[in-house]
Order: structure tokens, then C-alpha cells, then sequence
């Protein structure tokens, strides 16, 4: 199993009422959230381990998972509220507003970490819990002491705006990217980390502190996969686009889905990754994205959709 570890949110989206009226409509998402969703869409058997709320939004949450087949027994339940992101959509790239102070995401602490299951052979990190507090804390130390033993990926996804101690959030990230056996990260979230310089340079970099593999995604272009002894770079299918909500997490799913399939998503066997099973991952990532991208909000494809 995976065990995807991180938020679960409410996305507030923008809509319109029957006389034209402004309004928001709410809608389960979160990065990691939405990494789970389409792992379960593909049919791998997934968890989420984040905390989650026991109100009304808490249950649209819960309901949505069961429905993609993923499972919440490690989850952490609580009374304090669901984190909330109000959504500005321009031009299809959407900009966000977070209410999360005292949430029952954000209040998850060390002490409600689980003991992993024995089924649980990957976990997967990410998404802007790794920049709140307490949160991020229980998650870098989750990693940490799962990573010796279990494969592990993270996708900082990384929203500079979250972070109200950036040098503390920067070292988190180098923290948990050094014990990471996969990387992956947006073209933007690459250069914020490193800095300027070409995609494969800053990439090695990267792979210079621990990885196996690092995945970086260039939008419409397509996506790159990186190893000590590869490179290579998969285009985007061309689809038109409704809005990139949850693109970089329906790839995330695709890549972990192939991985899995082919057998190399062991600790063991990520290091002997050859060129033609990174293409293959890259493919099924970028092909899950697009149809992400095609349909409005964070909708990851499900199996019949892309095979």
C-alpha cells in the first residue's frame, strides 16, 4: 500500500449563482489529498494519513475518499475545523487564499503519529502541510523514521506565500529531500529550491543530495526524469485546457501507479530504474495530468480513462 501523508482540504471554488450572483462552491482537495484520489482511481491500494475534521466538511472529505477507494484508518480525527483555500481563477492558473489557523490538519503533532502497517511499502509527502506548524514537524519526523526502511517520494508543491519562516521551511525541504528516494518538482518549485540554471543542471543538483530519481514537470511542455545514469523528457499530450487545479498531483499518481506496476517501487529496487521504465512512469504521469487538465477542478482520470 501507499500511504499519502499531508493535507486534505476544502478548495472554495469560484462559481456563480442563478442570477449571476458571486459565490463559492466547495469541493475535497489538497495536493496529497488529491495524490491518494488518483492512486485509488488507478487502482492501487492507498491510504491518507493526515488529520482530518469531524465536521461537515470533514465528512465531504472522507465520503470522497471511500468513493476513490482510499482508505483513512491511520487518519486522525479531531473536532477543530477543516482547512479552507479560497480559489482565484485567472486565465486557468489559480492563485489561493488558506484559512488554516487551529485546524485539524494543521494541529496534527508528532504524538498522533501511527505505527506503520506492514502492507503500508511506500508513503508519499507533500503539499503545504510541510510548511505549517505543528504539521510539517510530525511530517518531516514520520519521514525520517520511515525512510530507512520504506520508499519514500515527496512533492513539496511547494507556495512561498505559506511559509511564514522561510528559512526554516528551506531547511525542512533539504532535510526531507536528502532521506527521499524520488523527487519530484514543478519547473518553478526546481528554481526556487536552486535557483536559475537549466532544468538538468539544477536537477543533478538535486540528485547530488540523496535521490534516486527526480521528476520535474514543465507544464504544457512535459515532464523530465532524472538519474545518476539518465535523463529523459517524455512530452505533454496536447488537450485543452479547463484549468491546471490538481495537474502536478494526477501526475504524481500516474508516476507511482507505472512504478508500482513495474515492480521498482521498492527501496530495493528504485536504484536499478532503467531509462525505459522512467519513460514509461513519465508517460502515464503526464497522460493522467492532461486528462486532469481537461475538466474543470482537481479531478484525477480513473484507470478506464487512460489505458
Amino acid at each position: 500500500m501507499i500511504l499519502c501523508c499531508g493535507e486534505a482540504l476544502i478548495d472554495m471554488l469560484p462559481t456563480r449563482t442563478p442570477d449571476g450572483g458571486a459565490a463559492y462552491a466547495p469541493y475535497p482537495g489538497g495536493a496529497v489529498f488529491n495524490t491518494a484520489v488518483g492512486l485509488g482511481r488507478l487502482g492501487v491500494p492507498t491510504g491518507l494519513f493526515c488529520g482530518i475534521s469531524t465536521d461537515m466538511f470533514g465528512k465531504m472529505l472522507v465520503d470522497a475518499l471511500s468513493l476513490s477507494d482510499v482508505g483513512t484508518g491511520l487518519a486522525v480525527r479531531s473536532a477543530r475545523p477543516t482547512t479552507l483555500a479560497f480559489v482565484d481563477m485567472v486565465h486557468g492558473q489559480a492563485s489561493y487564499a488558506f484559512y488554516d489557523e487551529n485546524t485539524a490538519g494543521r494541529m496534527l503533532r508528532a504524538s498522533d503519529l501511527p505505527d506503520l502497517p506492514e502492507e503500508v511499502d511506500a508513503l508519499f509527502f507533500g503539499g503545504i502541510s510541510l510548511a505549517a506548524e505543528p504539521c510539517g514537524t510530525a511530517y518531516e519526523a514520520m519521514h525520517l523514521l520511515a525512510s530507512p526502511r520504506r520508499l519514500t517520494m515527496i512533492d513539496p508543491n511547494i507556495r512561498p506565500g505559506f511559509a511564514t519562516d522561510e528559512a526554516a521551511y528551506r531547511r525542512r525541504l533539504t532535510q526531507m529531500i536528502s532521506a527521499a528516494d524520488i523527487v519530484k518538482l514543478s519547473h518553478e518549485d526546481l528554481h526556487w529550491l536552486s535557483g536559475p540554471g537549466g532544468v538538468e543542471t539544477l536537477a543533478n543538483d538535486i540528485l547530488s543530495m540523496g535521490p534516486r530519481v527526480v521528476f520535474v514537470t514543465e507544464g504544457a511542455k512535459g515532464a523530465h526524469g532524472f538519474t545518476p545514469q539518465n535523463a529523459v523528457f517524455v512530452p505533454a499530450p496536447k488537450v485543452t485546457v479547463a484549468d491546471t487545479l490538481g495537474a502536478g498531483d494526477a501526475f504524481n499518481a500516474g508516476v507511482l501507479a507505472e512504478l508500482r506496476r513495474l515492480g521498482v517501487l521498492r527501496k530495493t529496487a528504485i536504484a536499478g530504474i532503467s531509462s525505459a521504465q522512467l519513460t514509461e512512469a513519465l508517460t502515464l504521469g503526464v497522460r493522467a495530468a492532461a486528462v486532469a487538465v481537461s475538466r474543470p477542478g482537481a479531478n484525477p482520470p480513473w484507470l478506464a480513462e487512460i489505458t
